[in-house]
């Protein structure tokens, strides 16, 4: 539909608006599926089949744009593309396809497509089976009330068991494995029968373009140039150009500038329709009037009350991050939440410390959220910082009755004043072949795990225990990868808090206690602990002109200890020869000076050191 001229003054116009596609004719769905099972090898072949884009722009993972997806070869953010296929019955679908991560550090961003769309693609790998992350997607999209789509890829390798596999989804996820499609994403076998399922196995979206405007916020993103840019799903109503539009939980309104859908490029339109998803520039500055989960309604004709959000994300592991310069505090801030506004489940607010100065106290859904997140504010905003240990949240009934969360171990009060500490709890689901169940089960006993319930199925078992997050959350996927040789997988669900027997550990190098490396531990655990980071540090810090004790103490007391040896010069290079006395002299000056460095100096701990030193092999 194109607007008149008279409409159009002062706007941008696009005449070559995509034809408009009926709501029966739209399908939304995303793509879920456990780690590397091929979600975006499958997008890829979805992309190539639909002509989206021309073969000399397809590259592989062509949906994961961050350089850091593609490094590690994960995906992080979920991302959108609508593609157009003309299906057997000879009418043209849009259709509307969400790449979605895999890992569960981001399954946030999977809650978030899911309510976009009405149907998802379950991909399964042929070979490996039905692992832990897939039964975790499966059970949100149940939840979301999608129609499953089940789908066996890598079929055209040798390990492949299609029908173990088709049982496996029958037994364990309980949904119908006869209409499963069999294809090879990478070779784009039966590619064409995935398109045809996704028209004629999932329902439309539902929607009403006379009714007042409502658009759910599905994710938002900082862009120089544009300013910031919203994906958003129209359930109701149409979005225009030059329309004024009114973010519904702040009241913020804002005139569309610029309104079109992914092809992956970004495509230009006049106008969005109900059902459709697609993007909107509105010259917003302030990044707070950005909420993901908000609904996007009509100025002048507001609908009524807004559509159901999402729940918001819940921090599983908080750390301290400071700019290295301090200088850079401003910046730090703008940074934080121009990605905040990109990633819903990273959480921060300020605090002090006295020995990094001004910073910020972030909480993030796991250690590798809080990689990426470190890493992403190296590269897109060129900040140079220094991380505290990651903790988790700590609720202390202190004597006087109140409750306080403990998000810093270095906030840890005078323990006379504690009546009792309670600490998160998970429910974890591991899977794993029967040969490696028994050194599983171990290091789930080992980090004090408490047996819920272990099915079998087939050769494979299916473990659930409840385990303290503590335990969890530094190395236990390393772990677990080690001792089962990478067969097992693992997904897990807060379980709420129970009480503990927990101890503030410092660390202290050179007499100093270092605040950013202080920890929380079970007392059964805490020597081993202590000992375990004290000789992890000796090798992690690089050696003096003088010797450094390195400990670790409970209170006043130490529990280990650890010497770094001095870096040794040879003073007595240049005397060859003579009298020994000469040499004596000289060695025994030096051992003076080192005495006084011991004293006065100053021990530098490499930024590598803080993380490193809490993955431990234990």
């Amino acid at each position: 539909m194109l607007a008149s001229a008279a409409d159009n003054a002062g706007k941008i116009h696009y005449p070559f608006r995509m034809t408009e596609t009926p709501i029966a004719q739209i399908r939304n769905f995303a793509i879920i599926a456990h780690i590397d099972h091929g979600k975006s090898t499958l997008a890829d072949r979805l992309i190539q089949a639909t002509g989206a884009l021309p073969e000399r722009e397809m590259t592989s993972q062509v949906l994961d744009s961050m350089d850091l997806e593609r490094e590690r070869g994960i995906t992080i953010k979920a991302q959108t593309v609508r593609l157009s296929y003309r299906a057997a019955d000879g009418l043209t679908y849009a259709l509307n396809l969400m790449d979605t991560p895999g890992h569960v550090d981001f399954a946030y961003e999977v809650s978030r497509s899911l309510a976009a769309c009405e149907g998802s693609l379950l991909v399964v790998d042929a070979s490996q089976g039905v692992e832990a992350q897939t039964l975790a997607n499966v059970y949100q999209a149940i939840e979301a009330g999608h129609e499953i789509i089940p789908v066996l890829n890598k079929i055209d390798l040798p390990a492949a068991e299609p029908e173990k596999v088709r049982r496996q989804i029958e037994e364990v996820i309980g949904l119908d494995a006869s209409g499963t499609i069999e294809i090879s994403a990478k070779t784009g076998q039966n590619i064409e029968a995935v398109l045809e399922a996704l028209v004629t196995r999932l329902p439309p979206p539902e929607g009403d373009a006379t009714r007042p405007l409502a658009a759910l916020l599905v994710d938002s993103w900082y862009d120089p140039y544009l300013g910031v840019v919203i994906l958003l799903r129209i359930k109701d109503g149409r979005l225009r150009h030059g329309q004024r539009i009114r973010m519904m939980s702040t009241g913020a309104v804002h005139t569309i500038e610029r309104i079109g859908v992914f092809t992956p490029k970004m495509q230009p339109t006049d106008d969005l329709a109900p059902g459709e998803i697609g993007f909107v520039t509105a010259a917003i500055k302030t990044v707070a009037d950005c909420r993901i989960g908000d609904t996007i309604t009509d100025d002048r004709h507001p609908a009524r009350s807004p559509l159901p959000g999402f729940k918001p994300s819940v921090p599983v592991v908080w750390c301290g991050l400071y700019p290295a310069d301090a200088d850079d505090f401003e910046k730090l801030r703008e940074s934080l939440a121009k990605l905040r506004l990109n990633d819903a489940s990273f959480h921060f607010e300020p605090e002090t410390s006295a020995a990094l100065g001004f910073g910020f106290r972030c909480g993030f859904l796991g250690l590798l959220h809080l990689e990426i997140v470190q890493e992403r504010l190296r590269r897109e905003f060129d900040l140079d910082l220094i991380a505290t240990a990651p903790s988790v949240v700590y609720r202390l009934h202190l004597g006087n009755g109140s409750v306080k969360e403990l998000h810093n171990p270095a906030d840890w009060p005078d323990p006379a004043t504690i009546e009792h500490i309670e600490e998160p709890w998970i429910k974890a689901t591991i899977l794993v072949p029967d040969d490696h169940l028994g050194a599983v089960l171990g290091l789930c006993n080992e980090r004090r795990g408490e047996q819920v319930d272990l099915t079998y199925v087939g050769n494979r078992a299916m473990a659930v225990y409840r385990l303290p997050l503590n335990e969890v959350v530094f190395d236990f996927y390393d772990r677990l990868k080690s001792v089962s040789r990478g067969y097992a997988s693992f997904d897990y669900q807060m379980d709420g808090y129970a009480p503990g027997e927990l101890v503030r550990i410092s660390i202290l190098v050179n007499g100093e206690p270092v605040d950013a490396l202080s920890f929380i531990a079970h007392r059964s655990a805490a020597e081993a602990r202590g000992r375990a980071i004290c000789a992890r540090l000796k090798d992690l810090i690089p050696r003096q002109l003088f010797k450094v004790a390195i400990q670790a103490a409970i209170g006043g007391r130490i529990i280990a200890r650890e010497t770094l040896g001095a870096l040794a010069k040879d003073v007595t290079a240049k005397c060859y020869g003579g009298d020994i006395t000469r040499k004596r002299k000289l060695l025994e000056k030096q051992k003076e000076g080192k005495k006084r460095m011991r004293q006065f100096g100053k021990v530098e701990i490499p930024q590598s050191a803080f993380l490193a030193a809490l993955k431990m092999d234990a």
